[in-house]
């Protein structure tokens, strides 16, 4: 059999004697069976691994209570792990001392063959003595990998950690791709303001965490580390000979990157045991990695940085798991971590930045805020930290707070893009049009982390078209480049991926046409019942409230919004409510409304686009003006009909006249894009 070949051929060569066969049916040389079996000197490395391996496998038959051939097992075995002589003398079998005993027994098989877990002592030795393996110097230095980095546990001072991941999503993607409902809260947005295109939520700047997407695993606070000082002099003198040549940007950058500083005195003489839980974290095995800090939390319970550990362990447990509570366990222990005596001043801004991104998560505005306002107070020169107070007051709509924190950082930095494009949003949420200009395009044009995201190239642009400044579209083709926007006309920012896009729609197109049919054979109903509720004393219909117009009046009288029904407003018109009932596809589009909409002359909508592609805008005539009403999508104006419906992608830029002597009535009703799927429409997010 080749095992019995391959252990016969590991023997010395020099002498090959006719083979003989034991009682167990296996060759050995002449020479050793002549002997009776004893030692020869070209044997006894074959014999010493014949008995320590026989009490191993024996301890494994004797587990599944079956019998082993074990000759064909020492051979195999002997052949993969290749044990020298000194260790079989010695009795160094830890290869199969799974359960950290100091020898090898039932409960070791148990472990090698999957019935029983390793303890957390054992994979804590590992993984310290794994990291504290040394790797020899190299020049040039290896590639940092995005794998483990231990804490720095040099003496001098580092720079404090500077974290460049600011609240705002810097990639500035807003595409919405339906996802599974997650256990996780929603995040929620910035508070409604006024001064926005199309509806109150295109204001909001939403936080980084999606509504519809499990979160992405967090990213560690603990950032690359770029080069450890003490080995360029030593080993890449280069570095320091041509520093006067590098960009002074790139300079800065390396500056930036230094590592935080996250260890006490005497956590320093522990690194070795909090680095090997931390590899269990890094690894992904964020159970064991738990246990393993908790662990170490017993028995130094004055550690901050064990008590970090275990915060990020359980971080990661709560969203492999999707849990609420074991995140808000991750946000507890974050704030003890934080509070314990010694903990370094690094520790103490990586621990409640984390807990602040946390609560945010979890939608505890406030918390996060009074968590910030804290980080603040002990790190006051910190802009960084000021920019994220700045947001936590947008996310509970405190924009006066937000705009005077924005107003500090300026004053300190006055170049500082994060704060420029935040507080020119603050300024054109006031209406202070030409005000805000010049903070949204400084600010854009800083290209500082949190700066390049749709929502400001949206606004920045929307100001200087009511400027009567054409320079719009470029910061529009400049927003589409960065791939923010659908394309120049189609502007909206909380889409779907790979729905049909064009600007005005037929009935067909839809495939709603039961929907058009219902709405124009019932025309003089719905005009009826609308007209029985204009009147202003009733207080029924509403000003516009979203700051589109330029002039003008411009009424709205609501019926369903975000896919609820206004249950008062429908006992006002109940035939046209009762002619919807059987349409979800308006009543349950959660991205739309349905509505009266009145505007008397002399009004004018300035250009501007919904907040969606997840929907189609339909207006019935109601009464419309012979002349002096029209509607302009992209570059194609069209006018309204009494009794008829007209269908337009409101993501796509469009604009309102109304120069006639009468005013103009229509009843507005958003659908569903005809794309999207049934799951899609339940799981989005309403807008």
């Amino acid at each position: 059999m080749a095992p019995r070949k391959n252990f016969r051929n590991q023997a010395k060569k020099e002498v090959k004697p006719a083979a003989v066969v034991n009682k167990n049916g296996v060759k050995v040389e002449a020479s050793v069976a002549a002997s009776g079996g004893g030692f020869s000197g070209t044997k006894i490395f074959t014999w010493f691994m014949v008995l320590a391996l026989l009490g191993v496998w024996s301890s494994v038959a004797v587990v599944w209570f079956d019998l082993v051939d074990y000759d064909n097992v020492i051979a195999e075995r002997a052949k993969e792990f290749r044990f020298n002589f000194s260790e079989v003398l010695q009795g160094k079998l830890s290869a199969y001392d799974a359960d950290g005993d100091g020898d090898f027994d039932v409960e070791d098989a148990k472990v090698l063959l999957g019935l029983k877990e390793r303890p957390v002592s054992v994979l804590l030795r590992e993984a310290k003595e794994e990291s504290a393996v040394k790797e020899p110097a190299a020049v040039p230095l290896p590639p940092i990998s995005d794998d483990f980095i231990p804490d720095d546990s040099r003496d001098e001072a580092t720079h404090p950690y500077e974290d460049e991941n600011n609240a705002i999503d810097t990639k500035g993607e807003l595409v919405e791709k339906a996802q599974p409902q997650q256990t996780l809260e929603e995040s929620k947005q910035y508070n409604n303001q006024p001064g926005s295109p199309e509806t109150k939520e295109t204001v909001q700047l939403r936080y980084n965490a999606e509504a519809e997407s499990v979160p992405e695993p967090e990213a560690d606070v603990e950032p690359e580390v770029e080069s450890v000082p003490e080995l360029e002099a030593e080993f890449v003198p280069e570095l320091k000979e041509n520093a006067e040549d590098q960009p002074k940007d790139k300079l800065k950058e390396k500056a930036k990157k230094k590592k935080p500083k996250l260890l006490n005195k005497f956590e320093k003489t522990i690194k070795t045991e909090i680095d090997a839980a931390e590899k269990l974290r890094k690894k992904g095995k964020v159970e064991e990695a738990v246990r393993a800090f908790e662990t170490l939390v017993l028995q130094y319970p004055q550690s901050p940085r064990c008590r970090y550990g275990k915060a990020l362990a359980e971080d990661g447990l709560a969203e492999k798991m999707l849990s609420n509570d074991m995140l808000q366990k991750a946000i507890g222990t974050y704030k003890e971590a934080s509070e314990l005596p010694n903990a370094t001043p690094d520790l103490i801004k990586a621990t409640l930045k984390k807990r602040a991104e946390r609560q945010q998560f979890l939608g505890r505005m406030r918390g996060a805020l009074a968590t910030l306002e804290k980080l603040v107070q002990i790190f006051p020169e910190d802009m960084a930290l000021k920019n994220d107070l700045g947001v936590a007051h947008l996310l509970i709509g405190d924009n006066n707070s937000a705009k005077r924190v924005y107003e500090e950082v300026l004053a300190t930095a006055p170049s500082d893009g994060f704060a420029k494009v935040h507080y020119g949003f603050i300024l054109k949420s006031e209406n202070k049009i030409a005000e805000s200009i010049p903070f949204l395009r400084d600010g854009l044009e800083s290209g500082d982390p949190g700066t390049d995201d749709g929502r400001f190239y949206f606004h920045l642009g929307d100001a200087l078209q009511r400027m009567g400044d054409d320079s719009a579209y470029k910061w529009y083709e400049r927003g589409h480049q960065r791939g923010h926007f659908a394309s120049v006309w189609q502007r909206s920012l909380y889409n779907v991926d790979g729905l049909k896009a064009q600007p005005w729609w037929t009935p067909k197109d839809t495939g709603y046409m039961d929907l058009v049919k219902t709405l124009e054979r019932n025309w003089r109903i719905i005009r009826d019942e609308a007209q029985s509720v204009m009147d202003k004393t009733t207080g029924l219909f509403v000003p516009e409230e979203e700051n589109l117009r330029e002039k003008g009046e411009w009424g709205q009288f609501t019926l369903w919004q975000q896919g609820k029904k206004a249950g008062e407003s429908c006992r006002s018109v109940p035939k046209t409510c009762g002619l919807l009932e059987r349409y979800p596809e308006a009543t349950g589009c959660k991205r739309g409304q349905i509505k009266f909409s009145v505007m008397q002359p002399g009004t004018h909508v300035w250009p501007h686009t919904g907040p969606t592609n997840c929907r189609l805008r339909m207006h019935l005539g109601l009464v419309i003006p012979k002349t002096g009403c029209k509607i302009r999508c992209t570059n194609d104006t069209r006018a309204w009909e009494e009794g008829k419906v007209l269908i337009f992608d409101d993501s796509f830029e469009h604009e309102v006249w109304q120069d006639a002597d009468s005013y103009r009535l229509i009843f507005i009703v958003d659908v569903w894009h005809p794309e999207l799927t049934q799951y899609q429409r339940q799981t989005l997010s309403p807008i």
